[in-house]
């Protein structure tokens, strides 16, 4: 039994080894995500995406500019796909960083930030269902959640569960938002559906947004 943390965190940091290295060797920089670079992939295009979306997320780089530029050369079906895919991964490698491979160094990191202990004592007062709330509703930073949940005591079963579920509306509306963009800017051709899909979706989560928010006020 003692040796599965040992193996988990030599497992994490090799990923982490091979990950950095890859970066330094690849020069990976903002200019990979550009449409060219993208597109040279050919069939695949998308599975690259969905690493380098990976990447991004545990690098904390901001996912809304990437998510609009999935829409954009993806559509709505397949954009939501590779972002969701891609943003689970990393949400996934960064609350095991945080865990196993880089407890210490995560917790210094985050020990004075006052949006963590917020987020820290909502998950010890209401419990687990604050992973689903703060993951549809964005009250904290996206990068924060993925590695200051690895220092609580949220399952990571349920963490990743939930992270999945509840990131696709809002994935949903950025994606259908590059859609819309590059079809109306690029190509002229304006698709009611996808606008009156990201209005519901964003009428929904401003509706969530003002309910949480009211609910909390005074419980913390």
């Amino acid at each position: 039994m003692k040796g599965r943390p040992i193996n988990r965190i030599l497992v994490v940091a090799g990923g982490l080894i091979a990950l950095f290295a890859a970066l330094r060797l690849w020069g990976i920089d903002g200019s990979w995500f550009s449409e060219e670079n993208i597109l040279s992939f050919g069939p695949m295009a998308p599975l690259v995406f969905t690493a380098m979306f990976s990447i991004a997320v545990i690098l904390a780089v901001p996912g809304g500019p990437i998510t609009l530029l999935a829409g954009s050369l993806f559509g709505v079906i397949q954009g939501t796909i590779v972002v969701s895919a891609g943003s689970t991964i990393g949400a996934m490698a960064a609350f095991l960083i945080a865990r196993y491979a880089a407890r210490d160094h995560v917790a210094r990191w985050l020990a004075d930030n006052p949006r963590f202990l917020k987020l820290d004592e909502m998950i010890r007062k209401k419990g687990f269902i604050v992973v689903a709330l703060v993951r549809l509703i964005p009250l904290f930073p996206f990068n924060l959640i993925n590695y200051g949940m690895g220092l609580t005591s949220v399952s990571f079963g349920y963490y990743l569960f939930m992270s999945w579920l509840c990131m696709l509306p809002g994935t949903i509306l950025y994606v259908t938002g590059g859609d819309v963009f590059k079809r109306f800017f690029v190509g002229g051709d304006l698709s009611w559906q996808a606008i009156s899909l990201c209005g519901a979706i964003a009428l929904c989560l401003s509706g969530a947004y003002l309910l949480l928010k009211n609910s909390l006020r005074g419980r913390l």
